[in-house]
């Protein structure tokens, strides 16, 4: 496929859309002018890539349809997602985890043992994971808001969700447990463009590979 044509790259709108353009900037790459532009689509400066800016969970599927050829997302969304992709670069920012968190008065019982819990999370296949992979026969209650409430309220015993400095947390008198999954941001390749767009895509994660 000739290098004229542009690579469409996808973006998870907010502070990791941020920290990725900073990213490309820094590796050379061309990017667009104006981010808060209403366009659907922002072309970078030299026209060389287009910019779509998504809700982070729809990253990981229009890079895996081919929507995209290329996207930068959270490595949480990613394996929950399950979407097939190609993986070249873990990135240095987006830094956190996704961790059990319960009551911090909660007695001092090993998962294993514990009886059915209930467990309020954004990342249902994730948690279901985890605790079956431990014996433990949990009920996962999918929420899109605080999930932090789960316990406040007595609608869980539990909580999967990401922690960053755990202030959250610890202001609703919760700790965490366990950490299921060390997260930060992670370039992701189409698997067709990953072959049909060969040197443009590895002449763009060479770049970045040099600045991180």
């Amino acid at each position: 496929m000739s290098n004229s044509v542009p690579l469409l790259f996808a973006l998870s709108k907010g502070r990791l859309a941020d920290e990725s353009l900073n990213l490309l900037q820094r590796a050379g790459l061309s990017v667009p002018v104006d981010t808060n532009s209403r366009k659907l689509v922002l072309p970078s400066n030299d026209g060389s890539i287009g910019f779509v800016m998504a809700k982070p969970w729809d990253v990981p599927t229009f890079v895996e349809y081919g929507a995209a050829d290329v996207g930068i997302c959270g490595l949480d969304v990613l394996r929950e997602s399950g979407r097939r992709v190609h993986e070249p670069l873990r990135l240095p920012f987006g830094h956190c985890r996704l961790s059990v968190a319960g009551p911090k008065d909660r007695p001092d019982t090993p998962l294993r043992y514990a009886s059915q819990p209930r467990i309020a999370t954004k990342y249902p296949r994730l948690a279901q994971d985890f605790f079956r992979q431990r014996g433990v026969n949990a009920e996962v209650i999918e929420l899109s808001g605080s999930v932090e409430l789960g316990p406040v309220l007595d609608l869980a015993d539990l909580i999967v969700d990401l922690v960053e400095t755990g202030s959250t947390l610890r202001a609703n008198g919760l700790v965490e447990i366990r950490t299921i999954l060390e997260v930060q941001a992670v370039l992701i390749v189409n698997r067709a463009a990953y072959q049909l767009k060969s040197e443009q895509i590895q002449g763009l994660i060479e770049k970045v590979r040099a600045v991180i």
